[in-house]
C-alpha cells in the first residue's frame, strides 16, 4: 500500500512542535570547507523520531535523489514494523520532509518486516514505477512495484555471496550498498565485508547488466580495498568509470568514522573467476580518492546524543548523489541510520564535491 500526503502533515507538524534548536532544525547556512573537494552547506534533524502515517521514520539506511527536490529512503530493520521507504521532499539548504510512503510486500501481499527484510541498498529505476532493494540478511536484490509494494522479482546472485555456510559471506555483512547508472544498464552491488578467503579490507563489488524494470544478470566483479578498519557501506555512480563509495565505523564511547571516496574502475580487472584476492596486486583494485572525512566538516551547531570526535557525526549509513551546482560541483547528501534508538539521530547532510 502507497500512503501519500501532499502536505506531508506528520513531519511538518512534528517540527513545528520542536524547539527551534540547532538540534532540532540545523544550520543550513552555516558550513564550510570539509576538505579541498568538499565543502559543507549544512544540515537538518527535523525527521528524528517523528512518525508518518502510523510509522516510524527510523532506520533510513538508504537514499536516492530520483529528481530535483525528490528522493526515496528504504528502512532497513525495525523490530518487526513493516518493510518499507519513504518518499521525501528534498532541498540542498538541507530541508527535507516526508510525501509519502509504501509498504514492501512479498508475491502473496503480505508485507516483509524488519524480522525477515533488512534493507540496506535502494535504487529507485527510470520512471519511478519500481526499486530494486537489498536485503543484506541472505542476501537478495528484490524488485518492487511502488503503487502497491508488491515484489515482482528478484535478480540472481552468485552462489558464493550467500552467507556462510551456503556460501562464504559474513551474516549482516553483505550487500549494503547498490547502485544504478545514469542509463540504468548497470548496477552496482558492494559488499560490506569481505567473503571468508578474501582477507581483512579486500571487498567485492559486483558489477550486472540489464534493462531498467526488466532482468540483470551478473557480468562482473571488482576488488575494492577499505580503509583499516572501515567497511564499505554506499555507492553511487558518478558518470562513466567512476563511483562514489562511502566508508564507515563505530567504536564505542569513541564515536564514528564516516569518509567518502571518488572511486575510478577505468582498469580495474574483473576478479570474479579469482577464488581469492587475499594476495591482488593493489593494481587490481579500483582506484579510490579521499574527497572528505566527516569529522573534518564544521560542527554547525550540531549536537550528538553520544560520544563523537565531532557532534556533527552519527551512523551515516546513506549516501545520494543530486545534480551539479553552480561551478562544476555535485550535490551530495548523506542520511544517518539511528537504529530506532535514543542514543542517535536521524540527520540529513548536504555538501558540494568537486568529482573532476
Amino acid at each position: 500500500m502507497r500512503v501519500k500526503s501532499t502536505l506531508a502533515a506528520a513531519v511538518v507538524l512534528a517540527s513545528l512542535a520542536a524547539p527551534l534548536t540547532a538540534a532540532a532544525t540545523g544550520h543550513p547556512g552555516h558550513g564550510g570547507s570539509c576538505s579541498r573537494d568538499a565543502r559543507f552547506l549544512g544540515f537538518t534533524d527535523s525527521l528524528d523520531k517523528t512518525t508518518y502515517a502510523g510509522q516510524k521514520v527510523s532506520g533510513l539506511s538508504a537514499l536516492n535523489v530520483t529528481r530535483p527536490g525528490h528522493a526515496v529512503a528504504l528502512v532497513d530493520n525495525v523490530q518487526t514494523s513493516p518493510a518499507r521507504v519513504f518518499d521525501l521532499r528534498i532541498s540542498g539548504r538541507p530541508t527535507v520532509s516526508v510525501d509519502g510512503m509504501t509498504i514492501l510486500r512479498r508475491p502473496d501481499g503480505t508485507p516483509y518486516t524488519g524480522a525477515d527484510f533488512d534493507g540496506e541498498g535502494l535504487v529507485v529505476e527510470r520512471g519511478e514505477r519500481t526499486i530494486l532493494a537489498t536485503s543484506e540478511r541472505e542476501p537478495t536484490i528484490r524488485r518492487f512495484r511502488l503503487s502497491d509494494g508488491r515484489q515482482i522479482g528478484e535478480l540472481p546472485i552468485p552462489a558464493r555471496f550467500q552467507v556462510a555456510p551456503a556460501g562464504q559471506a559474513t551474516s549482516n555483512a553483505t550487500f549494503e550498498s547498490l547502485a544504478v547508472s545514469p542509463d540504468g544498464f548497470s548496477l552496482y552491488a558492494g559488499m560490506e565485508s569481505p567473503l571468508s578467503p578474501d582477507g581483512a579490507n579486500r571487498n567485492r563489488i559486483i558489477r550486472y547488466a540489464g534493462l531498467p524494470g526488466h532482468g540483470y544478470k551478473p557480468v562482473g566483479q571488482l576488488a575494492y580495498q577499505t580503509d583499516p578498519g572501515l567497511s564499505l557501506v554506499e555507492l553511487a555512480v558518478a558518470g562513466r568509470d567512476q563511483l562514489v563509495s562511502m566508508e564507515r565505523t563505530f567504536v564505542p564511547d569513541v564515536g564514528n568514522t564516516i569518509r567518502v571516496f571518488s572511486v575510478s574502475t577505468k582498469h580495474a580487472p574483473d576478479v570474479s573467476k579469482r577464488e581469492s584476492i587475499a594476495a591482488a596486486p593493489a593494481k587490481d583494485f579500483v582506484q579510490k580518492k579521499l574527497l572528505f572525512d566527516l569529522v573534518d566538516c564544521p560542527p554547525s551547531g550540531a549536537v550528538a546524543k553520544q560520544p563523537q570526535p565531532n557532534p556533527l557525526l552519527d551512523n551515516v549509513e546513506a549516501l545520494a548523489l543530486g545534480g551539479y551546482l553552480p561551478g562544476g560541483r555535485r550535490q551530495l547528501f548523506l542520511l544517518s541510520d539511528d537504529n530506532d534508538g535514543p542514543t542517535q539521530t536521524t540527520r540529513l547532510y548536504s555538501l558540494a564535491v568537486d568529482l573532476r
